[in-house]
This record gives structure tokens, C-alpha cells and sequence, in this order.
């Protein structure tokens, strides 16, 4: 893989984290707070109707297109591990992967299901939805710093 594709990817995948990190950051911050304040029926139609919406929107490709990235760039830097600034960029491509994309598929997404399905849930729903979406924050922003030294390694 030339240097130009590396590079090319590794501003891709820090934007994406980056931006994908600001996104969670603000639920974890503010709006699962003021979701939160609001009587269970309306915060929980408010999560829903954020959990339709979000799905149609320039969400989904930054978020899809950072995991497909973070999978390609990691996997060939599994087998080019003696390279430049490789163990950095394997770390946070597992960060994306793992702490972004596998957290959402196996806590986050079923917990905004079961809301769906039954509203009487919320309290819960609260709390557990927000320390994992804690976990896609760190994860996504910590990538991001990963990805911005391994760019920084790669500096002729």
C-alpha cells in the first residue's frame, strides 16, 4: 500500500472518528440530560424519533465508511507491522472497530429496539445507553488522536 493511500486513509479515519466522536460526545454531555428531564413518554419519543431520523442521515456513511476504513487500514497494517507508525494505526482501527462499531451493534442499537418496543423502559434505557455510548465516545476520540500521531509519524 503506497504512503499517499496510508495517508489518504489515516486523515479519512481522523475526521470520522473525530466527527463521529462529536456526535457522542454531545449525547453523553447534554442531550441524554435534557432527554432525560423530560416526562419518560415524551424523552423516549424524542430518543425514537432521533433513532429514525439518524439512520437517514450523513450519520450513517461517516459511520459505516470510518469502520470499512479503520477494518481495511488495520488489517493490512496487522501484516505490515514493522512499518512506520503501524502499531498506532492497528490500535486505532481496534479502537473504531471494537469501541465504536461492535458497542453500537451489541449494546446501543438492541437498547434503542427495546425502546422502541416498549416505552415503559426508559429509566434504564437512560442509564444504560449513556455509559455505552461513554464507551464509543472515548473509544472515537481516542482513535482519533491515534490516527492524528500516526499521520504525524508518518511525516518524512
Amino acid at each position: 500500500m503506497t504512503r499517499t493511500v496510508v495517508t489518504t486513509a489515516l486523515w479519512f479515519l481522523a475526521l470520522g472518528s473525530g466527527l463521529l466522536g462529536g456526535v457522542f460526545f454531545a449525547f453523553s454531555t447534554f442531550v441524554m440530560k435534557a432527554l432525560s428531564r423530560l416526562p419518560p413518554a415524551h424523552g423516549a419519543a424524542a430518543m425514537n424519533a432521533i433513532s429514525l431520523v439518524i439512520v437517514k442521515s450523513v450519520f450513517m456513511p461517516i459511520f459505516l465508511g470510518t469502520t470499512f476504513a479503520s477494518l481495511s487500514l488495520g488489517a493490512v497494517c496487522v501484516f505490515r507491522s514493522s512499518q512506520t507508525g503501524a502499531t498506532l494505526i492497528v490500535t486505532a482501527c481496534a479502537l473504531t472497530f471494537a469501541g465504536m462499531f461492535i458497542v453500537t451493534l451489541v449494546f446501543n442499537v438492541p437498547l434503542n429496539d427495546a425502546l422502541a418496543a416498549d416505552a415503559s423502559v426508559w429509566a434504564r434505557y437512560v442509564k444504560d445507553w449513556t455509559f455505552w455510548n461513554h464507551v464509543r465516545t472515548l473509544s472515537s476520540l481516542i482513535a482519533c488522536g491515534l490516527f492524528i500521531a500516526a499521520l504525524r509519524a508518518l511525516r518524512p
